[in-house]
């Protein structure tokens, strides 16, 4: 035969399979791409749309001018003004909330001094632990192969800088914390990606041979041995970019007109003390969530999830928002703020820092709707807990019903109002998801239901994302 008609006779068979490919059941076929250019308006409304879409940004375009008057700043019930802090290029919003609330209720009981503390110092020891929860990870799930649901959890990630209010609790525990002081902010604290990914890559390679030395039946003594070597290059690692943690430093508070009082050495620990006046937060607090999937009432722990491997992962009670909102206000009314997160980035206007579900019209932009609730939004992944802030305020009607929140915010003080963001009440139950309370404002009745053997869930699901 021919060889080019040979040729041509295989490039028809391919262009013959290729079609066949392109017009399997449930893909897109010429005749349902032309049905679907049909249903579309062709009108001049659309074109003017696509003229101001093209070249500018849809929240501007979106934005509801009903509600873009002046912000009512009153609250009823707000605790004492602190200190605004910024995470800058890292996702370390988990801190700074609990630091927001430590100093926080220092401040409300010594009535004038004041601090600040080292994120630079907790979050280097936050590193080390939870490069540690990964390499004993690896080694707990060795006999499991790699495609295993386990496993990949733990090569997906090896390494973040998110977390929740279980972190704080547990690291403050184990190592205390030093004010900013003592050891401020480095570049890589405040820009922490490129530090992460070396640190991760190097973890991935660790973990791939001790699961080499479990496979080899290795000793255990010796598969430790390994695992300190390895955690002494991270500490290095972690020592080069965010500096060695301090064992011990002098320190003098400032009193309410600025004099500085007697300066005195204290350890992390010592100093950690000092300012909650216990030597853990564990034990303290509950944490609370709202999860409209879940049954209410039911306490729910999330496995895998903790910043240290011997630590604890974090544990909450299922419970409506209008439950939830009378532990804030009760904690708020005594002048205690609190760790709560929320998906921030919906129907934010950043300019104000004001949250309303009425900030932005999508619907009548793109002519349709968006109706979906909040139970739908959290099981197709369309809304979770994404970022951590300080709930510091709330203004009740005169029926003691909440119309709106303020929260401290981790993004600098020159952001929203001064540093702070306003949500309605609306959308706070929409879109808040934990909170942080101290046990002294929750019932005994929640506190029997918190302490119940808790349902686990796993890490993948979609709520359970950490904070950042």
């Amino acid at each position: 035969m021919n060889k080019k008609l040979l040729l041509a006779g295989f490039m028809l068979a391919a262009v013959s399979m290729n079609i066949s490919a392109q017009q399997k059941d449930g893909g897109i076929s010429q005749k349902m791409l032309s049905e679907i250019k049909k249903s579309q308006s062709q009108g001049a409304a659309d074109k003017a749309l696509f003229n101001a879409i093209a070249s500018n940004s849809i929240n501007d375009l979106a934005k509801n001018f009903a509600t873009a008057g002046e912000l009512d700043t009153h609250f009823s019930v707000e605790t004492k003004k602190q200190n605004i802090h910024n995470q800058k290029q890292s996702g370390r919003c988990w801190m700074f909330s609990g630091f927001n609330v430590i100093r926080g209720n220092f401040a409300a009981q010594s009535d004038s001094l004041k601090v600040d503390l080292s994120q630079d110092y907790l979050f280097f020891y936050d590193q080390l632990e939870k490069a540690n929860l990964f390499l004993q990870g690896v080694i707990d799930c060795a006999n499991k192969p790699m495609d295993d649901k386990r496993v990949q959890f733990f090569f997906k990630n090896p390494l973040n800088d998110g977390g929740t209010f279980c972190g704080v609790a547990d690291l403050t525990e184990k190592y205390g914390v030093v004010p900013m002081s003592a050891m401020p902010e480095t570049f890589s604290a405040e820009n922490t990606s490129k530090m992460a990914s070396l640190i991760t890559s190097k973890l991935r390679e660790y973990g791939l041979k001790l699961r080499k030395m479990v496979a080899e039946k290795k000793s255990k003594q010796a598969i430790q041995a390994e695992k300190t070597q390895m955690l002494g290059t991270v500490y290095h690692m972690l020592k080069l970019t965010l500096g060695e943690p301090v064992t011990e430093f002098t320190y003098a508070f400032k009193d309410k007109n600025g004099k500085s009082l007697e300066a005195k050495k204290y350890t992390p620990k010592e100093f950690f003390k000092l300012l909650t006046g216990k030597e853990s937060l564990n034990g303290t607090f509950i944490m609370v969530m709202n999860d409209p999937r879940r049954e209410y009432y039911k306490t729910y722990e999330v496995d895998f999830d903790r910043h240290t491997y011997d630590g604890h992962n974090w544990k909450y009670l299922n419970l409506p928002m209008d439950e939830i909102a009378k532990l804030a206000i009760a904690s708020l009314k005594d002048g205690k703020k609190m760790y709560s997160s929320y998906d921030v980035g919906k129907f934010l206007d950043r300019k104000r820092g004001y949250c309303d579900v009425n900030n932005f019209d999508y619907g009548s932009l793109f002519s349709t709707t968006f109706p979906m609730n909040k139970a739908e939004r959290i099981e197709t992944f369309d809304s979770g807990s994404t970022h951590a802030m300080t709930l510091s305020a709330v203004d009740l009607d005169a029926q003691g019903n909440p119309l709106k929140w303020k929260v401290e915010n981790s993004w600098g003080p020159s952001w929203g109002q001064g540093g702070c963001l306003i949500m309605t009440n609306e959308w706070f139950n929409e879109y808040m998801f934990r909170l942080v309370v101290d046990k002294k404002y929750v019932s005994e009745k929640l506190l029997k239901l918190a302490d119940q053997k808790p349902v686990m869930v796993m890490p993948e699901d979609p709520l359970f994302g950490v904070d950042e």
